[in-house]
């Protein structure tokens, strides 16, 4: 049984999230609280599994309990926030905190069942997470020290490098990306995000990082220097038109419960670049991106799984560890550097 705290300043959303939550034989709410301040005594006294946490709270705001939190007390934390650009930024900021997952609050145009089983599934999927173990904002910036140069000799120049995660993605993400040079070749990310979010999420990165990284939009070329990131509520695939690649923003349905859909890109990558592709998965719940990484690597393409140990999740890259998808397991830290000795020339490359 997994115990569930809701921290909401609003009665009504409390009693929606915990009517809707009762109805699942795996979940009890075990209690409810106005502010960070009634939370942090529940916590003590009911010692639930998981909470939910809205941001926008009277007393303490949701970021600074969240970070209060994972410093002395870590727990797994679903953040249940509204739907809008302002929002979306604290979101992502909760995540590079710790929560493990960020859900929509149901408000005017979402009602409680609209979200329900996401919610569900996001207090499962937490309720699993290793929190703990994940290491703090100041020395996830420290790992994160983007590299000096434009070191990479490439032996070609249509190379693309597709990466996919989940929960505990957004630092995994971070963490790969501040670390690549000016002229990586162009990458392509899928991380399970809700619309808004992914672009607040590309522009924190860009800030960060020294490639540029933005939001996909479709038709946009996949070159050098560039990492793009899937909207949140679209699919994100690779097209070749002659010498060139472009990214393709497509709609349709989702594909493990995920738009967009690690395995899309994945799939698109395997037929159209073939050995000239490198496929990374990163942490993530459920089985996104095994299937498709196992089919760049019988194209040719070299692929890399994360290690369990440096995963919040071992989900997805364990079902491509499974199923032989993966050229080398990698702890989170090694990856980057993994990718640019490849590139130089410096690894052999594996089949």
């Amino acid at each position: 049984m997994i115990k569930v705290l809701v921290v909401d300043d609003s009665a009504l959303v409390r009693k929606l999230l915990t009517e809707e939550l009762s109805r699942y034989a795996d979940i009890t709410v075990v209690g409810g609280a106005i502010d960070p301040y009634v939370a942090r005594d529940k916590i003590v006294r009911l010692k639930p599994d998981v909470i939910t946490l809205d941001l926008e709270m009277p007393r303490m705001d949701g970021l600074s309990f969240l970070s209060k939190l994972m410093k002395f007390y870590p727990l797994p934390v679903v953040v249940v926030s509204s739907l809008t650009p302002h929002n979306s930024k604290n979101a992502i900021r909760a995540l590079e905190l710790g929560a493990v997952e960020v859900i929509c609050k149901p408000g005017s145009s979402l009602s409680a069942p609209d979200i329900s089983q996401s919610l569900v599934e996001a207090i499962r999927t937490a309720s699993r997470a290793k929190v703990a173990k994940m290491a703090s904002v100041e020395q996830m910036d420290k790992e994160s020290t983007p590299v000096s140069g434009y070191k990479i000799q490439l032996k070609t120049t249509h190379k693309v490098i597709a990466v996919g995660a989940s929960t505990g993605g957004t630092i995994a993400i971070e963490n790969l990306l501040t670390k690549m040079p000016l002229n990586i070749p162009g990458m392509l990310v899928v991380q399970h995000m809700p619309e808004y979010f992914t672009a607040s999420f590309a522009n924190r990165l860009n800030n960060i990082c020294k490639i540029e990284v933005r939001e996909a939009k479709d038709g946009d070329a996949v070159v050098p220097g560039l990492a793009l990131i899937a909207p949140g509520g679209k699919h994100m695939l690779l097209e070749r038109s002659g010498a060139f690649y472009n990214a393709r923003i497509k709609g349709g349905p989702m594909v493990h419960h995920q738009k967009p859909s690690v395995d899309v890109l994945f799939h698109s990558v395997a037929k159209q670049a073939g050995a000239n592709a490198m496929g990374v998965l990163l942490t993530g719940m459920g089985a996104d991106g095994a299937e498709g990484l196992l089919a760049m690597r019988q194209n040719k393409a070299y692929t890399i799984a994360q290690d369990e140990a440096s995963s919040v999740v071992f989900g997805m890259p364990g079902e491509a560890v499974k199923l032989g998808a993966a050229c080398d397991v990698l702890p989170l830290n090694d990856i980057s550097d993994h990718i640019i000795k490849r590139l130089s020339g410096e690894e052999t490359k594996r089949e």
